[in-house]
């Protein structure tokens, strides 16, 4: 049963978003949308949630859908309401009283401690306030779920959770998923969407293997396009070749072929369209610069504590070496963060370091946080750049440019730019630091999946050594050759980061 359809829809602002996009969603489908920052999935589901007209095109509801509408971030008038009453005030303002138990079983299947619900949901972590969004528009009992980035801010359990609760789901719910998580997308798809500005395509089949598949499509058209572009160069030397020769001999017939063979060409040459070509979001990046030193810190059993001095966990003995790129594994609070932080601090200042901590002295640190603190929000990425590092102004705006901030955004303050935007703009000050160690806390958080893909190729092909923490199970994959559990206060080594994966979906089933 159709519940929405969409026919030639389109949303152009100065260049179109997407156009003449038509496909239907019904009962049992799990649709993932994927496209690039800034390129139309929350456009697009705010024109099924009918809070958006779309600029072309229609979009026909059957009569009485509820739509669930969750988007990326919180409503202003909700950010100091307490979490049950952000929930409960999603109904509407009839059935608030009545059916106010509808709000608390939607928090018991979120399994939100008491000590919670009455706190606003401006002083919850940014995991609690998605998933306060979550019960909202859960509450309502919609006929179709719209899911805007829902695993932001979300640690590996919590993304199981949200894994699980999609799966027990009534089978025939819709849903529809913007998400640049490709193991969320894997796990909770069955269809996908790759949204572009004139030709998207829709594949039943979740992300990897529709994307393989789009992949070949896109090949298919390049390989057509090809053999089309030769097609006409053929015709058209034919063409000057029957031309010579009807001039010389006058013949009538002669010149109506060569006419004939050059309007085949033309023909031929505007319908040709070379395969997709993704506007890049941004260049991503990397340096590594040169040192002989085979190891580059020395972990001896360093203690690794909160700020108010309670210890976390030991290190032991370990080595962080050249071309080592390490994978924090850990539950949320069991310290990963921190281990960072203190190691950026021994590098910062080896003086002040306590022996536990041992930093080869030509070590050059390159270092983001999962907040991107490194970049404040007043001044510009023209000045941020020129402040930090000696190269021209000519130089610096075109790197900017490549990392995908126009001109007219670099003399805006950083705080106005786009998580996407902000999270190139600090790759482009760690490739301009040159280092020979990463430390990078959730890198990929704000980062679409060509971004991903740029830094797990850049992190591999350079060799670059890192130590890093990351929710993202696909880049996890990607990038890891060595990993580090924090494990019952204590850090080992282990194979792979599969077991941790699984242990995390496990404590949630349970």
């Amino acid at each position: 049963m159709a519940l929405i359809t969409l026919r030639n829809l389109g949303v152009g602002l100065s260049t179109p978003l997407f156009s003449n996009l038509s496909f239907v969603i019904g009962a049992g489908d799990r649709l993932g949308v994927v496209a690039a920052n800034g390129r139309g999935k929350s456009t697009l589901l705010r024109c099924l949630a009918g809070t958006l007209e779309p600029t072309a095109g229609e979009i026909i509801r059957a009569r009485g859908t509820r739509i669930g509408h969750v988007e990326q971030d919180i409503p202003d008038r909700l950010t100091d309401v307490p979490f049950r009453d952000a929930v409960l005030r999603a109904l509407p303002e009839e059935e608030a009283e009545s059916e106010a138990w509808r709000a608390d079983v939607a928090l018991e299947s979120f399994d939100v401690p008491e000590g919670l619900r009455q706190r606003p949901l401006s002083q919850l972590s940014g995991g609690w306030q998605r998933l306060a969004m979550l019960a909202r528009a859960w509450v309502c009992e919609p006929d179709v779920l719209l899911l805007d980035e829902p695993t932001n801010h979300l640690d590996l359990a919590r993304i199981a959770q949200l894994e699980d609760w999609l799966n027990a789901l009534p089978r025939d719910l819709p849903v529809v998923i913007s998400s640049h998580d490709r193991a969320f997308l894997d796990a909770a798809t069955n269809r996908t969407l790759f949204l572009r500005p004139e030709q998207s395509y829709v594949f039943s089949l979740s992300y990897s293997r529709a994307r393989a598949a789009l992949d070949e499509a896109d090949a298919s058209q390049q390989r057509q396009f090809e053999r089309d572009v030769k097609t006409a160069e053929q015709l058209r030397r034919q063409a000057a070749k029957l031309n010579n020769i009807g001039i010389n001999s006058g013949s009538d017939l002669l010149i109506v072929k060569t006419k004939q063979l050059k309007q085949r060409a033309e023909r031929l040459e505007e319908a040709a369209r070379p395969a997709y070509q993704e506007r890049s979001s941004g260049n991503i990046k990397l340096a590594n610069r040169v040192t002989h030193a085979k190891i580059l810190v020395t972990l001896d059993d360093a203690p690794i504590a909160t700020p108010d001095g309670v210890l976390l966990f030991r290190t032991g003995k370990r080595w962080i070496c050249q071309g080592d790129r390490i994978v924090l594994l850990g539950p949320n609070g069991a310290g990963k963060s921190r281990l960072l932080e203190t190691i950026r601090k021994a590098i910062g200042a080896p003086q002040e370091a306590s022996e536990t901590i041992k930093v080869t002295p030509s070590l050059v640190l390159g270092y983001s946080d999962q907040a991107l603190s490194d970049l404040a929000d007043d001044p510009t990425p023209i000045d941020t750049i020129l402040r930090r590092f000696e190269i021209g102004d000519q130089r610096a705006r075109s790197l900017l440019a490549g990392a995908g901030l126009a001109i007219d955004m670099q003399d805006k303050p950083i705080g106005r730019l786009s998580g996407g935007q902000k999270a190139r703009l600090a790759m482009l000050v760690l490739r301009l630091t040159t280092p020979n160690l990463y430390l990078l806390d959730e890198p990929t958080n704000h980062l679409d999946i060509d971004g991903q893909e740029a830094l797990e190729a850049e992190l591999t092909a350079r060799e670059a050594s890192c130590l890093l923490v990351s929710h993202d199970r696909s880049f996890v994959r990607a990038v890891g050759n060595r990993f580090w559990l924090i494990d019952k206060r204590r850090l080992i080594e282990v194979d792979g980061p599969e077991e941790f994966f699984s242990s995390m979906a496990a404590a949630r089933a349970n």
